[in-house]
């Protein structure tokens, strides 16, 4: 009886232990965008919007944080910013073809955001800005933020 409450404890301590080692430690107040395995969610969304959109103004900086277990990329489709907008993407690339080119190529991917961490990016140009998480794209995993002015 006795090496039953033992072990009974001892297996409640180690779950209690692990559960903190399982998914992010993230607040929802440090992030505006969470990524988790397949889709964006933004928070607030827009309702009604053709894709998880989240809405800015000119001069705001956006934090996306990858609240799942799986790597992300945070990547603009170029033809999918404003034509006076700076390129972004996670990994500092200077356009989505070395995005593309850097996730095929290095081992784990260029660009990654891993589980818990942020990326975020300040938005000037006022419009409508389409991205993608290059891994999980053709699972649908992209989304959009709308700058106004």
């Amino acid at each position: 009886m006795q090496r039953r409450a033992f072990l009974a404890a001892a297996g409640a301590g180690v779950t209690a232990t692990l559960a903190g080692c399982v998914g992010p430690s993230l607040s929802s107040s440090e992030y505006d965008i969470g990524m988790q395995s397949n889709a964006f969610v933004p928070d607030p969304a827009v309702e009604g919007a053709d894709v998880p959109t989240f809405e800015a103004s000119a001069g705001d900086t956006v934090v996306w944080a990858n609240t799942g277990s799986r790597n992300h990329t945070v990547t603009a489709y170029e033809d999918g910013i404003p034509e006076d907008a700076e390129y972004w993407a996670s990994g500092g690339f200077d356009n989505e073809e070395a995005a593309r080119e850097a996730w095929a190529q290095s081992i784990g991917g260029g660009g990654i955001v891993r589980p818990s961490e942020t990326y975020e990016h300040t938005f000037e140009v006022p419009g409508d800005h389409y991205y993608v998480c290059i891994p999980h794209e053709g699972a649908g995993m992209v989304g959009k933020i709308v700058v106004t002015g």
